[in-house]
């Protein structure tokens, strides 16, 4: 492994998330969890379709708009709290810094915690080096026009 190739992440970072018209989203970079969610609400499933909506509706980037995904899974998560909970899972596309990456993302409600993306080390893994000292590290393309 080369470090050379490796982005050096904080603690926090801002991220975009193209495919689901996100940008500039605090993403709270946690290496003790393994895998990334999303805060999501209003998620269910009908027939083979998922349906979901993004963000909080008192978060300032909410858009309201219902997002349908036709591939998806289903995945046991243990939460920091310990509880066991099933959430569904989708994969799309973030952007950190000028890099763009897939990503595979649990959805769940985050409501009650301070950033709406948490990015676990399924995804840091051999792409980045993290320094808990630090805080966004790197520069946003901000592309919020799609």
């Amino acid at each position: 492994m080369k470090n050379a190739t490796k982005l050096l992440l904080g603690r926090r970072e801002k991220a975009n998330f193209p495919e689901l018209q996100l940008f500039n989203i605090d993403a709270k970079v946690d290496t003790g969890a393994y895998t990334s969610s999303i805060h999501c609400h209003d998620i269910r499933e009908v027939g083979n379709q998922l349906y979901c909506k993004f963000l909080d509706p008192a978060h300032p980037d909410y858009q309201e708009k219902e997002f349908q995904f036709n591939t998806y899974a289903r995945k046991t998560v243990k939460s920091s709290n310990g509880q066991i909970e099933n959430r569904y899972k989708i994969t799309t596309k973030i952007e950190l810094g000028e890099r763009r990456y897939s990503i595979s993302l649990t959805l769940t409600d985050r409501a009650k915690m301070k950033y709406p993306v948490l990015l676990g080390r399924k995804f840091l893994s051999r792409k980045f080096i993290v320094d808990v000292s630090l805080k966004y590290q790197l520069k946003s393309n901000n592309t919020d026009n799609g």
